[in-house]
């Protein structure tokens, strides 16, 4: 759910760029501000004991983040991380709850935001939680192709990486790519000059 630009300006917005991987704010850290991306590709993300990296989300262009943590007033579960070439735009957590406060048709738009994502998210994990490496990837790639109107047989392309579906998953890479050749063999998505279409 996207703020309108003018609104956001209206309560001085702040643009900022931001490059591949550049980190916006890190895990741990006091939320000070709504971030929306005007621009480009930012990734949620964490790490496990061992390092392994594991990808709560990537948000494109219109997609706000880190505001459920702002208004919860507790510090970031998780790092946002700059994908591509980013244009973001910000603003203050007082602006921001006075936007909110003016504008309660944002206030609901927002909650219902959050409440879709979270509700995606637990279907996610009831998935992934599950042993099958397959039935992980097919959920994430239905919930990718959904709000898609082309709805038939390989007319959407994943936009992500291998490896961006391995930690979207908690999966290795290897077999994410050994269990997507699997797919492609079993006529479940196609693979057209190494982009994946489902």
């Amino acid at each position: 759910m996207a703020i309108q630009k003018s609104l956001l300006h209206s309560v001085q917005a702040i643009e900022e760029q931001y490059a591949a991987g550049d980190y916006i704010f890190r895990e741990e850290a006091t939320p000070q501000f709504y971030y929306q991306i005007v621009k480009g590709e930012v990734k949620l993300n964490s790490y496990k004991e061992d390092g392994k990296e594991f990808i709560q989300e990537i948000l494109s262009d219109n997609s706000c983040f880190g505001e459920s943590m702002l208004i919860l007033g507790k510090p970031y579960i998780v790092n946002a991380v700059a994908l591509t070439k980013c244009t973001l735009l910000k603003i203050g957590k007082d602006q921001f709850f006075r936007l909110l406060q003016e504008n309660p048709d944002i206030f609901l738009d927002m909650y219902i935001t959050l409440s879709e994502r979270t509700s995606e998210k637990l279907v996610l994990m009831q998935k992934i939680s599950g042993q099958n490496a397959e039935e992980r990837l097919v959920e994430l790639m239905n919930q990718m192709k959904e709000p898609k109107e082309s709805r038939g047989k390989y007319s959407f392309e994943i936009p992500h990486t291998r490896q961006q579906l391995a930690s979207l998953t908690g999966l290795s890479l290897e077999t994410t790519i050994r269990v997507i050749k699997r797919m492609e063999k079993n006529k479940i998505l196609m693979i057209k000059n190494g982009k994946i279409f489902y």
